[in-house]
């Protein structure tokens, strides 16, 4: 060979004689091969599917002829070193002959497993080979035109000449299509269904040619090879011109015209693609049985047309293409190779930028939409490729590769281009061992099984973007889908969903295919009939599914980081094996999963521990072991896997650690997860007797083979302290192979099968490999029939134990991954993003050594500081350490105490480790800010664990020397408390800054534009929306960072758009009862699970609810709040557990919608603790208006029948509950009679879950229960079924009501009397908006009834007396109240279903306000029926006169009739004057002949006094004595306060005997205003006097004196006396006139005089002869419409005004008594008038109305309000008085008389028409009635604008005092309430309606307010009510008798009063600050000395004051 031809002309021209040479051993020469790594692993496992050696052979040597110089030199060398062990082997140089004597037709032979695309399990179909005749007569034809130079086409696949050669063969086969596919079809190249389909198509034939290649592309590589023989046979020369044209190309890269093109100028790739998509469906349609490629005369399973359609074509490279083969002799990743030669590559593309663009798109590189964009751009091809690269580089790796493949395929002599790049790299790539280069392994087959099984999962689209934990943890739809999968796409989601939820069978990928009661399968099977061919089927089952190996790779490399580690921590918890290292599938090397184990911890107990009884916990990957390697050679039928599972398993158990082909799995073959390594641990017990291993060992095991595998296997025998080999068929090749390793083959062990078919070579080999190596005979195992797999198993273990024992090679996961550096493996954990961050993270915990220090040192703020802080908060509510100190002074000091711990928090610096964290998670980006976390996570828990090991052993070895002297180990039980160190505690050192800096910002000492930490919170709300759990509370401290919770949750509401509906879901049980696990499990989170740390407190995390299920949901997250384990023993010690649990338990309680009560254990005796905490909190939620759901889950119950055999247990359990309901119930002085189902919706068969334990077997070897995972699914499922239905009951909260949740819930906790102490904002807003609505309710009815009353009014004045019937009224007035009750009534019950406004919090105030309707009702009943009686009396009383006014009406008729006779009669015509004078005359006679008969007139004196006197009969003498004046001689003015109306002797204290005088007096008072009042309406009503009036007031002054308070003002007899006598006396004389008016004004005779005008008007017009008909009409409209129209006007404006008043935009404050407090508070406060507030607390009725008349005055004198509602109601009435004369009946009267009638009849429910006035207008009246309605009509206006002007002219305070409705009456029913004062402070009552139960108030004052003083120092006593009764204070008044009586029991004394606790500490700094103002007015008004005031309320300033009032009444 001369030395200066190149190696690769050496191969070509030995190429023919070479092939013949190595065909006598095919297989060695692979094995051989394949260890000296000439070709890539893809290459190798492309060539192992050929089985024909020539066939082979030949593929093998021009795959290498493909590849660079440098390959070609290390074949020569490979054939050199191949002749040491095939002895027939020559010299090379003895094989080379001329290579024009070889034949040009150099296509070669490959078909691979992708080309095929065969499903999963179906063997690849191979091509069938040319001829020998075909061959030599191909060869002959091709001869004569072939091309005597050498170029790289005649190395290049069919498929490949195809693609370059396209544009050719497009011209050629045009000339003669049709004799081309007669040729196809007669080769069976394509099947004739196509072709007719094709020729059918309306296309020219070059679009047809174009097809026709698509398809013959798409057979792949056999079907191309085919194609080219048939055209060669029918167009001679064509293969050599084809051949020709490609050398022409490479030989002129720049003019390259052949690749796949889907287009041509004239056929658009879209179009042309879809036509190529439609032949392929219909080709598939039409053959069922084989594809056109279908290969013949194989002997394997044919590929149908079914399985060709299942796989994803558009996604593969052609069959002649590899993914990094035209690269893989450089080291870089595709990715570098572009980003290195990026302008090399710009220049390439942009030559042939379009026919790029066409590979790319066509390999499915990029998309259509991708394609389409680039093309559209209008820029240079310079740019489109420069933005062509970058979007290539976005796809990933995998993506470059394929790009690069492409562009040498486009672009002919690219990879020339970037050689200089290439060679450019290191020159010593790193050597591993001995001569072997470690290349990459990604190859272009495995990309596509990638791709494939990527297509079946549909995980294409997490390629380029990872799936994240957060997307699996968001709650969808498939949250609550079945454990089965439906469908391949099912497959990744169900792995993840039961991996996540700790399901063993996760690993399971069989499809579902229905159940045995599913019926459409139960028919199917009855119609099926027997098929012959069943016997000839293959296992169909695995054929539609994937290998579970399969899917978890391809779950691994579609998920980011996180969630890989979260993966393999779940995984570790089942005992699944982990996957070590990843095959090469994305990148071109293989990946050590370092990072993904990171979070995993182990506990166990080694022997050599046993005797101390210690354990030793630590990280996987930090823990050092030997590993033993498990690895198989060629095939084998012991199955590996499964001997693993048994050689890990414990006796009497199995565990499948490893998947194996006999699981109930899916047996798929793998088709990506050859070359995973995975690794299994063993870790001992302590238990010595059951233990397998006496020390923790690692065992590994390879998927596939050795040979292929190669990589994997030599990490393997450098990490391994042992490496077994199973094999079956040991020979030259595989000794060959081993001989390599050296040294290291003295760690391999052998296992043998004793009947193999070759176990006698395998033998011998072995033999010689053992006497080479010196192995021992324990190195080879023999496996036969006389030992059983047991038995087996058991020495194996053995073996393995002497490793242990003897073996000094231990290495963890940590010093393997060094290993796999060398090697050039990936190693996860070395993303720069993951490292960056651990540089962060290394800063921060590098110098951390003692924990307890470093807290002191760099958290300072959470130290004593901050628990100072939590305990100065707490004493603030509960005042326990108060003791002779006033309350509103020692809270002063307690508020100055806290101001300056905060300061002090303050001036602290943020120190270097915080400064650095904070840098962290604001400095870096999303990923590594996950990252720096995560390292932080670990190190500090790595750091605890230390910290606790260490502290455990000294608290033992204390223990053992102090023995039972506890107060010798408390320091170290302090110091293990204390011991947790974790992110949570850096992020509460942020909430401390935070929370200080706002402290000094609302105290004033720091400018709020001078804020650091106010991003804080921001900080937190991505942390919490990235899934880090938020602490709520802090259990170091036990106590919460109010303002940090506060606006961290605001933020996150703002963060997520205010879209925060959410439900809480919380868990509550004793310590290690397995919470935290049972959240994890149920929604795969990630709280903490015995991390060694001794974790305290509550976290919270979201959840986000995901499509549908938010409206099914009706929320957009769950919250999960855990919680530390109740009854922890280590803070049993430490003094205030109990306190903490109630605490803890109450809040969470109180926040959660669901609680889960977790108890270990089937009953509940030892719960009885748990149980009390968990019935105080419900008992606490029942009471303030929440009734929560309660789920009892009883873990450790595995028993099938568990829930029927505890139903005793579960009675038990309901009648313990009940105990500790009324238990509880009495403690919190509630009802005594209340079970627990009265607190919450409890059914004992619903309500309780049964679930096994959590482990499988004994720990730590032991898996999870399968059953606890699916008991937790139900449990899971349930909840959410329960989150459906309460979403439908009522509204969920948002975050700013959880956040009020938590405020109250806070706040009430921290008073030790929680029902006591609730108040909630809340709450306080849904009774706001629930009163306002109800008093609209209220004042419907009000007006409803006012209107039918005065309307029956109306009727009783217009009908006669023998028409009323009163019972018939009564019964309407019964039924009308009835209906506007029902009104009310389902008003209430609409409001309380509508859910409106939080409605369900106030649920316990709906009695309140139903009896207050029946009260209402109650009300307007007496009122109404008083109404209807006295207008009923009325018209009684004036009945005997109206009979008589007849009487003198009828002869002064005659009178008149004879007088206007006489007169005509008269000849003289008689004038006026004349004619009054004989009127008058006739008028005087006439009234001086009728009979005179007067009303008798009585003395309602002596009435008034009979009353009395009996009245006060037993205070006979002294009343008799008073009498002697007279009664009459009593008036209210005169009455005075005597010494004598109290006892003295009871008061030998001046200071007590005025001030009880003082007390008699307001009661005085208060009586004669009352009275005066009844008795002034009554005179104002014109009604005669009734006895009844007596006996009514009479019944008042009783009522009032009987009072229980009255009684204590130890009054005389003389009072009562005098009092009554002073009322009666001037009720006497108002009675007296009362009586007189009424004769007076129902005088006949006055009444007959009062028509005189009337009648000498019509005498004159009748005598004149005058047209009398307007004049009539006129005085119908004065005398009768005038005054009914008036009258009428009055009866309606009452109701009008407040109608319009409490409508009107400016008096939202009467809308309900909170608002209206507010609006007189805030308008006292800016008035700061001492005399208004005086009046405002002592008599608060009185100023009340007082306020209301003066602001209706106000509004009504200022504006024209009063004029417009005059006007509407005039004009109401006027309309309907038009609307009835128009009336037929009216027009149709005979005479006026029946018009009249008629009319009054149709208005006498609006009109009160005098019958006196219509006797004038009847007199005479023979007007036409039509005519006379005319007339009416037209007199109409002027009336009603003289109506209207007078009213304008009345004063309005005139106006409102003659209304019949005082509307300033009916304001003030609604605003004033009950009218209760507060008996400390006197704050009036709050409550809606006037039936409630207790009565409230939203903020109480300074109690000196109400007069209350010190006994001895006489000054005003200023601490508040709502602080005293939360203190230990005490009280007395007259109430107590003047006995002493402790504040926090005030209800033994006012059982209807709730005096709640502030809601906030400056809740109350309105009051304060009126006091401080106002303190020396105070003391004088109330002769008492100014008080000591606290300092910080004389600091208190107006605008704080007004923002308190805000806060109180949440008007913010």
């Amino acid at each position: 060979m001369a030395s200066a031809e190149k190696p690769s002309d050496v191969i070509r021209k030995a190429r023919k004689k070479l092939t013949e040479a190595l065909q006598r051993d095919p297989e060695l020469i692979f094995t051989v091969a394949r260890s000296q790594q000439l070709l890539t692993e893809g290459e190798f496992s492309s060539l192992s599917q050929i089985h024909e050696p020539q066939e082979f052979l030949e593929n093998f040597i021009d795959t290498v002829l493909r590849k660079e110089e440098s390959t070609h030199e290390r074949f020569l060398e490979f054939l050199e070193n191949l002749r040491h062990v095939l002895p027939s082997l020559r010299p090379i140089s003895e094989y080379l002959e001329d290579e024009a004597k070889s034949s040009p037709f150099k296509v070669t032979f490959r078909v691979t497993l992708s080309n095929n695309r065969n499903t999963a399990g179906s063997k690849p179909a191979r091509d069938r080979p040319y001829s020998e005749d075909a061959k030599e007569n191909l060869e002959r034809e091709g001869s004569s035109g072939a091309a005597t130079g050498s170029s790289d086409s005649d190395t290049l696949s069919s498929h490949e000449m195809i693609s370059k050669g396209k544009k050719w063969l497009t011209e050629i086969l045009k000339k003669d299509l049709e004799l081309i596919i007669e040729e196809l079809i007669s080769q069976s190249v394509i099947e004739k269904e196509q072709c007719e389909l094709l020729v059918k198509l309306e296309e020219d034939s070059k679009t047809k040619v174009q097809i026709l290649l698509l398809q013959i592309q798409q057979g792949g590589e056999t079907t191309c090879h085919k194609f080219l023989e048939c055209l060669n046979v029918a167009c001679p020369g064509s293969y050599q011109n084809l051949q020709r044209s490609l050398y022409d190309q490479d030989q002129n890269p720049g003019q390259s015209f052949g690749h796949l093109e889907l287009q041509s100028e004239s056929t658009p790739d879209v179009y042309l693609y879809s036509l190529f998509q439609f032949l392929a469906a219909k080709s598939s349609s039409v053959c069922t049985t084989e594809s056109f490629a279908r290969p013949q005369n194989t002997g394997l399973t044919p590929v149908s047309s079914r399985e060709k359609k299942e796989e994803n074509p558009s996604r593969g490279m052609s069959s002649g293409t590899t993914t990094k083969g035209l690269w893989d002799s450089s080291r870089m990743s595709g990715n570098e190779i572009i980003q290195k030669g990026r302008k090399q590559l710009t220049e390439i593309i942009q030559e042939d930028l379009e026919i790029v663009l066409d590979e790319l798109l066509s390999q499915s590189v990029i998309t259509e939409e991708e394609y389409a964009n680039l093309n559209k751009t209008e820029e240079d091809s310079k740019k489109k490729s420069q933005k062509l690269l970058l979007l290539i580089q976005k796809k990933g790796e995998r993506a470059c590769c394929w790009f690069l493949d492409c562009i040498e395929i486009a672009c002919s002599g690219s990879k020339q281009s970037l050689q200089p790049l290439l060679n450019g790299q290191d020159q010593n790539p790193g050597q591993s061992f001995g001569h072997l280069e470690l290349q990459s392994e990604s190859t272009p087959d495995r990309s596509k099984s990638l791709q494939n099984v990527l297509a079946k999962l549909n995980l294409q689209k997490y390629i380029n973007k990872e799936l994240t934990l957060r997307e699996v943890l968001e709650i969808s739809s498939e949250s609550l889908k079945e454990r089965t999968p439906q469908s391949l796409g099912d497959l990744p989601w169900h792995f993840l969903r039961n991996v996540f939820a700790l399901n063993v069978t996760a690993r399971n990928t069989r499809l579902g295919k229905g159940t045995p009661n599913d019926q459409g399968m139960r028919g199917k099977e009855e119609e099926e009939i027997f098929d012959e061919g069943i016997f000839f089927t293959s296992e169909m089952d695995d054929e539609v599914s994937v290998n579970p190996l399969d899917v978890l790779c391809a779950v691994l490399i579609s998920s980011d980081s996180f969630l890989q580690q979260e993966i393999f921590s779940k995984m570790s918890l089942c005992q699944f094996a982990l996957p070590l290292l990843l095959p090469p599938l994305e990148t071109p090397k293989c990946t050590l999963m370092l990072w993904a184990m990171r979070d995993i911890v182990r506990k166990w107990r080694p022997h050599s521990l046993i005797e101390k009884r210690s354990f030793r916990e630590e990280s996987l990957v930090r823990t050092s072991m030997p590993t033993i390697s498990f690895v198989r050679m060629g095939s084998c039928s012991l199955s590996k896997s499964k001997l693993l599972n048994l050689f890990l398993s414990p006796s009497q158990q199995h565990y499948d650690f490893f998947i194996h082909r006999d699981m109930d799995i899916s047996n798929s073959l793998r088709e990506i997860a050859n070359g995973l390594v995975e690794m299994a641990w063993y870790f001992p017990g302590g238990q010595k007797s059951s233990d397998l291993f006496s020390e923790p060992v690692a065992i590994a095991n390879l998927c596939g083979s050795v040979e292929s595998h190669w990589l994997q296997f030599l990490f393997l025998t450098q990490v391994s302290s042992a490496v077994f080999i199973f094999t079956e068929c040991f020979g030259e090749k595989e000794y060959a192979l081993l001989s390599s390793l050296n040294k290291s083959l003295s760690r391999c062990y052998f296992i043998l099968e004793r009947h193999s078919k070759k176990f006698t070579e395998t033998s011998h080999f072995i033999s010689e490999l053992a006497t080479a190596f010196k192995l021992k005979n324990s190195q080879i195992l023999m496996k036969g029939d006389r030992i059983n797999e047991a038995q087996f198993v058991k020495n194996l273990q053995s073996i393995v134990e002497r490793i242990i024992l003897s073996s000094s090679k231990s290495m963890s996961v940590l010093k393997m991954a060094d290993v796999a550096r060398e090697f050039k493996i990936q190693v996860d954990e070395d993303a720069q993003e993951c490292q960056h961050a651990l540089r962060y993270a290394n800063e921060i915990t590098q110098g951390i050594k003692d924990i307890v220090i470093y807290k002191k040192e760099t958290l300072v703020l959470q130290g004593d500081l901050w628990k100072n802080l939590a305990r100065v908060e707490k004493e603030l509510c509960r005042m326990k350490s108060q003791g002779d100190t006033p309350s509103e002074q020692y809270k002063s000091i307690l508020k100055g105490r806290r101001v300056e711990l905060h300061k002090q928090q303050n001036e602290c610096d943020l120190t270097p480790g915080l400064i650095k964290f904070i840098g962290g998670i604001t400095h870096l980006n999303s990923a590594e800010k996950q990252y720096f976390l995560k390292w932080m996570k670990l190190h500090l828990d790595w750091i605890a664990r230390g910290n606790s090991t260490n502290l455990r052993a000294k608290y033992k070895e204390r223990c053992k020397t102090l023995g039972d002297k506890g107060q010798k180990t408390a320091e170290l039980d302090q110091l293990i408390s204390s011991s947790s160190l974790g992110v949570e505690h850096f992020m509460r050192e942020l909430g401390q800054f935070y929370e200080a800096e706002h402290s000094m910002v609302r105290e004033g000492r720091i400018a709020k534009s001078r804020r650091q930490f106010v991003h804080f919170p921001s900080i937190a709300v991505d942390l919490m929306l990235d899934g880090f759990p938020l602490e709520l509370i802090d259990g170091d401290a036990s106590n919460i960072p109010l303002q940090w919770i506060t606006d961290v949750l605001t933020e996150l509401n703002h963060k997520v758009g205010g879209r925060s509906k959410m439900v809480v879901i919380t868990v509550l049980g004793v310590q290690s009862t397995g919470k935290s696990t049972l959240l994890n499990t149920m929604f795969g989170l990630q709280f903490a699970v015995s991390s060694g740390r001794c974790t305290r407190g509550a976290f919270m995390m979201l959840l986000q609810v995901k499509g549908n299920l938010v409206q099914e949901f009706g929320c957009d997250f769950i919250l999960v709040i855990d919680t530390e384990g109740l009854k922890a023993p280590e803070l049993a010690k430490l003094g205030d557990s109990d306190q903490h649990d109630n605490e803890l338990g109450t809040l969470v309680i109180g926040l959660s919608d669901i609680t889960i009560v977790n108890m270990a254990m089937e009953n509940a005796t030892e719960m009885k603790d748990i149980l009390q905490i968990v019935t105080h909190a419900f008992l606490r939620m029942k009471e303030i208006g929440q009734k929560r759901n309660c789920q009892f889950v009883h873990q450790n119950v595995s028993d099938v029948c568990a829930h029927d055999q505890n139903m005793s247990d579960r009675n038990r359990l309901l009648e313990q509950l009940n105990e500790m309901t009324q238990a509880a119930a009495k403690m919190e002085n509630t009802k005594k009679n209340i079970k627990f189902s009265d607190i919450m919706d409890y059914d004992p068969e619903i309500h309780n879950w049964y679930i096994p334990g959590l482990w499988h077997g004994v720990p730590p070897m032991a898996p999870v229960n399968r059953g606890y995972s699916e008991k937790v699914f139900e449990l899971k499922k349930y909840l959410f079924e329960y989150i459906k239905h309460l979403s439908r009951e009522r509204p969920l909260k948002d975050i700013p009501q959880f956040i009020e949740w938590v405020k109250s819930l806070w706040n009430a906790v921290k008073h030790e009397n929680f029902i006591f102490s609730f108040r909630n904002s809340l709450i306080a807003e849904a009774y706001t908006n629930l009163s306002t609505s109800y008093s609209e309710w209220e004042w419907a009815f009000r007006k409803e009834m006012h209107v039918w009353v005065s309307e029956q009014e109306t009727v009783i004045q217009n009908v006669s007396l023998d028409a009323l019937d009163l019972s018939t009224l009564k019964c309407e007035l019964q039924k009308k109240l009835s209906i506007e009750e029902e009104r009310i009534s389902k008003n209430l019950r609409q409001y309380f279903e509508s859910g409106a406004g939080n409605v369900y919090l106030v649920e316990k105030y709906k009695e309140d306000f139903v009896k207050s309707a029946n009260s209402l009702k109650s009300e307007l009943e007496g009122s109404s029926y008083s109404k209807l009686e006295d207008a009923r009396r009325i018209k009684k009383g004036r009945y005997k006169t109206d009979i008589i006014l007849s009487r003198y009406v009828k002869t002064i008729e005659e009178k008149v009739d004879g007088l206007l006779d006489e007169c005509r009669k008269n000849k003289c015509r008689l004038e006026n004057c004349k004619l009054k004078e004989e009127f008058e005359r006739m008028w005087t006679k006439t009234f001086l002949e009728l009979t005179p008969m007067h009303l008798q007139k009585r003395q309602v004196c002596s009435n008034v006094e009979s009353h009395l006197r009996k009245d006060l009969s037993s205070r006979g003498r002294l009343f008799n004595e008073k009498l002697q004046k007279g009664l009459l001689s009593y008036r209210i003015k005169a009455f005075k306060i005597k010494d004598e109306y109290i006892h003295l002797s009871w008061f030998k204290n001046v200071f007590k005997k005025n001030k009880k005088l003082y007390q008699v007096d307001e009661l005085a008072k208060s009586l004669i205003d009352k009275c005066s009042r009844y008795f002034d309406e009554k005179a104002n009503s014109m009604e005669d006097y009734d006895e009844t009036y007596c006996v009514e007031l009479l019944h008042m002054i009783n009522k009032e004196l009987q009072e229980n308070n009255v009684e204590k003002l130890c009054t005389t007899p003389g009072f009562e006396v005098d009092l009554k006598l002073h009322i009666l006396g001037e009720a006497a004389h108002a009675f007296q006139k009362m009586h007189e008016d009424f004769m007076k004004e129902n005088d006949p005779l006055l009444r007959l005089e009062k028509l005189k005008l009337q009648y000498f008007s019509v005498f004159r017009d009748l005598y004149l002869e005058k047209d009398a008909e307007q004049s009539r009409a006129k005085d119908f409209c004065d005398k009768c419409l005038h005054p009914a129209l008036v009258d009428y006007i009055n009866k309606r404006l009452g109701i009008e005004i407040v109608e319009n008043f409490i409508r009107n935009a400016q008096s939202t404050e009467f809308a309900c008594r909170s608002f209206f407090q507010f609006t007189v508070l805030q308008e006292l406060l800016e008035g700061m008038n001492f005399g208004q507030y005086v009046k405002y607390i002592l008599t608060y009725e009185e100023f009340v109305k007082s306020w209301i008349w003066t602001r209706m005055l106000d509004r009504y004198e200022k504006n024209n309000d009063l004029e417009n509602l005059e006007k509407e109601i005039l004009s109401v009435i006027i309309n309907k008085i038009r609307e009835t004369l128009e009336k037929p009946k009216q027009k149709d009267a005979g005479a006026i008389p029946e018009f009249l009638d008629n009319f009054c009849k149709a208005m006498q429910k609006d009109l009160v028409i005098s019958e006196d006035n219509l006797v004038g207008i009847q007199f005479k009246n023979e007007l036409v009635p039509k005519q006379f309605s005319a007339y009416i009509k037209n007199v109409l206006p002027g009336l009603e604008k003289q109506i209207l002007s007078e009213l304008k002219l009345m004063d309005v305070k005139f106006t409102f005092t003659k209304l019949p409705v005082k509307p300033q009456d009916e304001i003030f029913k609604r605003v004033f309430g009950c009218g209760k004062q507060c008996p400390f402070c006197k704050v009036p009552c709050e409550a809606g309606g006037k039936a409630h139960q207790e009565h409230f108030a939203a903020v109480h004052r300074p109690q000196g307010l109400g007069r209350y003083r010190w006994d001895k120092t006489k000054e005003l006593y200023y601490s508040l009510c709502s602080s005293d009764v939360v203190s230990d204070n005490w009280f007395k008044n007259r109430h107590t008798d003047k006995k002493w009586h402790p504040y926090k029991n005030y209800r033994d004394y006012y059982p209807d009063w709730n005096i709640q606790p502030d809601p906030s500490i400056n809740a109350s700094d309105y009051w304060k600050f009126i006091f401080a103002e106002f303190n020396h007015d105070f003391a004088r008004k109330y002769c008492a000395k100014p008080a000591e005031l606290p300092e910080d309320w004389k600091k208190i300033t107006k605008e704080q004051a007004k923002e308190a009032l805000k806060e109180t009444y949440n008007m913010k």
